[in-house]
Parts: C-alpha cells; structure tokens; sequence
C-alpha cells in the first residue's frame, strides 16, 4: 500500500505544521478526507481551537467545534504522522532582507519527529532555492534520515486569501511539486482530495517556489503602478478613481486600486525574489521601484491629512484624528503586518496621536505587536479629521449622519478615504471635505 492509499484508509496520518490564517483551514479541510494532526509551538493558540473557537474567521466556529484535526503543540505527536505539510510564515527583517528563521525552525523541529517513509511538503513562500538548500539539510541534520531514501519532499504554495470567502483552499487550482515522479504523484493525489478546483503539476520544486514568489510580485508591481498614477493625478487636480472607472471600460485594462500594501504576502514577498536576483548578480529595478513606492503611501497620505488640516484651520499638534480600520485589509481580524501602522507613526511625528477604530481586528494581537489601544465606536466623537484606512463591510454600511457625528464641527468634516470606495459626490453634496487615493 503506497502512502496516498494509506492516507485515504486512514492507516497513515497528515500533519500541518503552523496553524496560522494558511495552515488552519488546510488542517481542517483534510480532516474531512483523512486523519490530521495540527500542531503549532503557540499553546495558548491550541487551547483555543480545542476549544472549538477560530480567532481567525477563517472557517467559522462551528467548523473548528466539529473537526476532527487533533490539535497539539507536543513535537513528538508529528511522529505518529507520514505526510507532512509546513506552513509557516516567511517575514522579512527590518532591513527587508527575507527572516528564514521560522521555517529553519520548523525543519529542525520536524527533522527531530520525522520517520522512514515520510514525504514533507513546504507551502510557506521563499525563493528558489530554499526547499532543496535549505530546508532538505536540516531535515536530514535533524532526523538522522537520508534524503530520497528514507524520506521524500515537495513544493506546493500556499494560494489562501485570508478573508477571502469566495477564493477559497478548494476552489483555487492548487500547484504541486515533487523532488521525483513518484513524490509528485502522491502529493498531486493528496492535494487533489481537497482542492475541488485540480492540481497543476510544476517541473520542478524551483518551479513551484518562483511561480508562488512572481504572484505576489506583480501584483505588488501593479498596485504600485496605481500609487504613482494617484500621486500624478493629484497634483493634476484630476480624480484617480474617475480616470480608473473610465480606462476600465476598455476590454484588457488591469483593475486593480491604489492603497496601502501590507499583510504577509503582496508587501513581503516581492524581497524574496529580489534578495535571491542579487545573490546572483542582479539588482531588480522594476520590482525594487515598486516596493520604494508602496512603502512610502503611508507617509503620503498623513502628508494630505496634515494639509487638509491646515487649510481648516485646525492646529495640527494635538489635533483629533479618527483612524478607523487597522488591520492589513478588509473583513479580517489580522493586524500583523498591516501599513497602516506607518500612518500611525508618521501622524505621531506631528504631535497627532489617532484615536484607532477597528470592528474587526485581533484587539490583543494589536496590542502585543505594536503596543496600541483602540476605541470603542460608542467611546469616538469630537474629530477633527476621519481617515478611513480599511474598507470594511461595517465601514460602507454608515450612512452620511453617522458619519457626521463623530466629528467636533459640523462645519468642518475632513474625511481621507484611503481606499476611495466611500461615495466622493454624496460626501461632497454633504459638507464633507473629502480626499481619496
């Protein structure tokens, strides 16, 4: 019996390493197929899902209440599992240079618990290169086991979007690699028992990894292209989201938005790819200018605010500021990673300390990453200035009253809508004194 129809006869089990906003709902889908152990070093995390809540929102209470994953943070339990999946994030430093420290880590602590036979499978992003370089050593260091022999590895990213209920695991066509034929057909088999949508089959585990590493790369290449049209379009007096609503009429025009650009993938992974083109000799020009300029939206946006305050005639030090929205994009309680802490820091450079307003975010997480409180929407009034910096569903749900009385002066609405998704006319018609991206 090869590892796959074991698998499916629930004689072999598989394991997620790192049970984050990617590895949790992979955990949870295989479980419907098979035997899985979820693991994660963080207890308080494990204890939450064994008790049957999702901090996430990634596939709902109930889901976790009744899967049947068997959440642990004890190593040795990895033992007991021959498919191993590793999904943990790849961060840069402050320097932007890639921080391999948590899947070195993870290969190290699965090395430790790896067994004959076993086949593991990277989702996390990184450059081409680090599955077989990097992690392969320290699988083999660690457990003792030759590679190819006593144990197999394969490629296959991570494509979740966090928040994302329509573009989900199962729906999203899933690219596989393998080290050998043979692992590429037992990992193309297992993946293909949750992903609705197939498989695509790379040559290579490089393949895999550079095809992962070049999505998130264009996008960012793009938004920035987005960046640099708002910033022109201002200084022309010309609206952004008007010119992009007229070019989209045309049949292969890119839709995409101008805005912050964080989380942990689009605003990361980009430097990946850059540090390894440099390994080689080659520094990025177009991917490199990209990120200068997604970099600095956070800045360009207070400089605005800052602008709009003083043609109001508001003193700018102590002034009252509303940041309403704090996590890295919409719908999603996850704050790490989010730019929009870089509008925080650049107001604070002009005496301006925000009152932060987020319906969705991880309260705790914020304030274990970057030390801030945040407000209660009953507890917000007396505003000087409204910057709307995520678009969240309960965000477009306000109407034009609501949004009137959070602030000091009636006379005097200054509202930055970052995302541009607010009505810019209607605002207008009612007194607000409104700028956009």
């Amino acid at each position: 019996m090869n590892l796959y129809d074991a698998i499916v006869a629930k004689k072999e089990k598989i394991s997620l390493i790192g049970l984050g906003y990617v590895g949790m709902p992979i955990a949870v889908a295989f479980a419907k197929k098979a035997a899985v152990i979820g693991f994660d070093l963080n207890q308080e995390k494990i204890k939450t899902y064994q008790k049957g809540i999702d901090p996430t929102n990634e596939v709902g209470n109930e889901e976790i209440s009744q899967t049947t994953v068997t959440f642990t943070s004890n190593e040795a339990d990895l033992k007991k599992a021959k498919f191993h999946i590793v999904a943990v994030p790849t961060p840069i430093r402050e320097d932007k240079v890639p921080d391999l420290r948590p899947i070195i880590s993870a290969s190290e602590l699965l090395g430790r618990n790896l067994t004959k036979g076993s086949i593991v499978v990277y989702e996390s992003t990184v450059y081409p290169g680090v599955t077989e370089e990097i992690c392969v050593p320290l699988l083999e260091k660690a457990s003792g086991l030759t590679y190819g022999t006593d144990f197999k590895v394969g490629y296959s990213p991570e494509r979740i979007n966090p928040g994302d209920k329509e573009h989900r695991l199962e729906t999203i066509v899933k690219v596989v690699s393998g080290m050998d034929e043979e692992t590429l057909e037992v990992v193309s088999k297992v993946y293909e028992l949750v992903v609705d949508a197939g498989v695509y089959k790379a040559e290579t585990i490089r393949v895999a990894e550079a095809a992962k590493v070049i999505e998130n790369a264009q996008r960012d290449v793009n938004i920035a292209f987005m960046n640099e049209l708002s910033i022109i379009f201002n200084k022309l007096g010309i609206d952004t989201q008007a010119v992009l609503k007229a070019a989209g009429t045309k049949w292969n025009f890119l839709k995409f938005q101008p805005g912050l650009v964080g989380g942990h993938c689009i605003g990361v992974d980009p430097y990946y790819l850059t540090y390894k083109a440099e390994q080689v000799g080659y520094r990025s020009q177009i991917i490199l200018a990209g990120r200068l300029i997604n970099d600095d939206m956070g800045k360009y946006v207070v400089e605005h605010t800052v602008k709009r305050l003083i043609q109001a005639d508001v003193a700018i030090k102590g002034a009252k500021v509303g940041l309403f929205g704090f996590t890295f994009k919409e719908n999603c309680p996850d704050t790490r990673n989010t730019r929009v802490i870089d509008i925080v820091k650049e107001l604070n450079e002009y005496g301006i300390h925000p009152t932060l307003f987020d319906p969705v975010a991880d309260i705790k997480e914020a304030f274990d990453v970057y030390g801030l409180f945040f407000e209660k929407r009953s507890e917000i009034g007396e505003l000087d200035c409204i910057i709307v910096a995520v678009n969240h569903n309960e965000f477009k749900s306000y109407s034009l009253e609501k949004w009137a009385g959070f602030y000091k002066n009636p006379e005097r609405k200054i509202m930055i809508d970052v995302k541009g998704t607010l009505d810019k006319i209607e605002l207008e018609k009612s007194g607000f004194d409104y700028w956009r991206l």
